[in-house]
This record gives C-alpha cells, structure tokens and sequence, in this order.
C-alpha cells in the first residue's frame, strides 16, 4: 500500500524580496481576517505594506529569509527515516499555508506518486481555526478533482502525544540542569496567541495549550522538578483582544521580581521568527535590562527523535487499527472540528 503523508506548516519568506506577498497571503486568509474577501483583500493588502518594514527587520536577522523550509525538511526526513522498516509504501511531503512550497504544488507532486491513502499532518500540536483547520480546508478545496477519489485521514491534533511531551520535558530538564537556579525558575509556556473571539466562538486552542502545559508539568514533576508554570501568548497583532497573560507583560513582571526564566515555545515544533528573534532576542535582551538573574529559552523539539517517534506511532496506529474517525477529540464547545463535515473523518493521536 502507498501513503503518502503531507506534514502541513505555516511558511516563511525565503528571502527579503518575499517577504511582503508573504504576510499578504497571510492576512488574506479567511481564518485570520474573518471578513468578507471584498473587505478582506484590501486589508490584508494595506497590513502587509504596513508591517512589511518591521518584518523585514526580523528576517534581516534571520540571514534575510525564514529557516521555516530548512526546519520543516529536517522533520519530512526524519519521519521517511523511521518509516522505511514498515511494510507499507510510505512518502512524506510537506506544504506551506502562506510561502512556497504551497498546495497546488504538493497536490500535484501527490498525485504524481499515487498513493492508496493521504494522511494529512498538522506540524501544529494544538488545533486552532487559524492553522489546522486553514491548512485542512485549502487543500480539501484545491486537491478536490484531482485527489478527493483518494482516502483521506486527518490528524486534527495531539497536544498530550506522548513523544511531543516527552521531547519538550526532556528540553526543558537540559536547560534546567545547567542553570544555577535550577529549583527557583518560573517556567513561562509562551504560546503564540490568536484572538480572543476565536476562542469565544469555540475554538480549542486556548483549552489544548492548557493540556500540553500540564502533561509537560506533569513530566517535570515525574523527573523531580516542581517548578511554577505560566502559560502565556505571545506575537500579538492589531487591536483586537487577544489571549491573555501576553508574554511579555509576564516577563517584565518576573523579571523586576528577580526571577530567572525558562521558556518552553509549547505551541511552536519548528524555530522561526517568534522563537529565534522575538523570544531570543527581544525578550531576552528586556528581561535582562529590567534584572532578570537567568533568561532559558527552549529549543523547539523540530526533528527531536521522541518527538518524531510520537508522530510515527501515530501514523502507524492510524494505518494498523484502521482508524477513520474519532468524534471526541476536541471539547465539547467545538463548533468547528470535528463537527463540520470538511473535517470528518479526524484523528488525534
């Protein structure tokens, strides 16, 4: 049997030049600017002129593009790596929302291989309207005619898999042991933030960072720490209300109390502009300037062995037990996944 697996990511620019029609594909998207196209497309235009100055400093520090590509090519390799001693046919592909390689692209590369079965992969822990089901709903309406004849199994969210867990706890002990304030670090879990209507209107993520948080404390406490834990949001934009405590409030707040840091990026499987420029750079330059004694960030577990060997578990569970669906993978106040049919047949694992 072939399967082909399409691990689904956010993008980058991959170079300053990209960088502009990079955060216009990104503020165009219905899931983002939840607005008519014919008010929507103008908006997402005149956001991405405005912010395209400042994100062109950020990438400018990144070497003048994203490694989002780099990064998410580790973990495509890495999971064909641990797939090769199954049985089965498998082939891993990857697709970006808003830069290149984007769906029409991956479509056809997919159906070039002609698989048996599709499983589609959010490199997005916890479900949310703005990444998971964005990614979903794209490649449901654009690979329709040419792979919709093919079974599709789609993996809505795992923000408790065991590998994912294990990788951040092991992570986060690293950190911990090389510190000399090991005992008294406050763990911040800096998610990136969404709107809080989204939440409103049922959206899971604030509900599943909370669940990655407490498996990670959870873990730590197994392996003898009892440190505090903040869960946080960072990466706010525009005037909405956005989930609340913001990250940086929390540091400067910690920070001018004298306590030293550890960040867990708990949202975040890949390093990019928010991990590498706004938590180790921005934050931690703050942090320090306001007396903070030892600011820790996270690696992301990216290509981490536990964490890819979790999502192989998965995949392979999915395959052996023949799972199509799960009808209770979210919350209760879910009104967008797995209810709506665009959605169904959707795992967790």
């Amino acid at each position: 049997m072939k399967i082909a697996i399409v691990l689904f990511n956010l993008g980058g620019p991959t170079d300053l030049e990209s960088v502009r029609p990079f955060l216009f594909n990104l503020f165009k998207d219905k899931n983002i600017i939840r607005l008519p196209a014919i008010i929507r497309y103008p908006l997402g235009y005149l956001i991405s002129r405005l912010r395209s100055k400042k994100a062109t400093n950020i990438y400018t520090k990144l070497g003048g593009g994203s490694p989002i590509n780099a990064e998410t090519q580790k973990q495509a390799d890495t999971l064909s790596q641990m797939l090769e001693a199954e049985k089965e046919d498998f082939k891993v592909f990857y697709c970006m929302q808003y830069w290149h390689p984007m769906h029409p692209e991956i479509i056809d590369n997919v159906s070039d291989y002609k698989p048996d079965k599709i499983i589609l992969l959010p490199l997005y822990p916890q479900f949310s309207t703005t990444t998971t089901k964005s990614s979903f709903q794209v490649w449901l309406e654009k690979s329709k005619k040419i792979l919709g004849h093919i079974p599709h199994h789609k993996i809505c969210c795992y923000p408790e898999n065991t590998g994912f867990i294990q990788a951040y706890g092991d992570l986060t002990i690293e950190k911990l042991k090389h510190s000399d304030y090991a005992k008294d670090a406050v763990v911040l879990c800096s998610a990136h933030g969404i709107p809080q209507d989204c939440v409103d209107d049922g959206d899971p993520y604030e509900e599943q960072i909370a669940k990655t948080a407490s498996a990670i404390e959870k873990y730590l406490n197994q392996k003898g720490y009892d440190n505090k834990f903040i869960i946080t949001y960072q990466s706010k934009v525009g005037p909405k209300k956005w989930l609340e405590p913001d990250t940086e409030t929390s540091i400067e707040t910690l920070s001018k109390e004298k306590k030293p840091l550890v960040i867990i990026p708990l949202a975040f499987t890949s390093e990019h502009s928010e991990t590498l420029v706004e938590l180790d750079i921005d934050y931690k330059d703050f942090a320090l300037s306001l007396g903070c004694p030892d600011y820790m960030r996270v690696p992301t577990v990216s290509h981490d062995v536990r964490y890819m060997s979790g999502l192989k578990i998965g995949i392979m569970n999915i395959i052996n037990h023949n799972i199509t669906s799960n009808p209770s993978i979210c919350s209760d106040k879910m009104k967008e996944c797995p209810k709506k049919t665009y959605l169904t047949p959707c795992i967790t694992i």
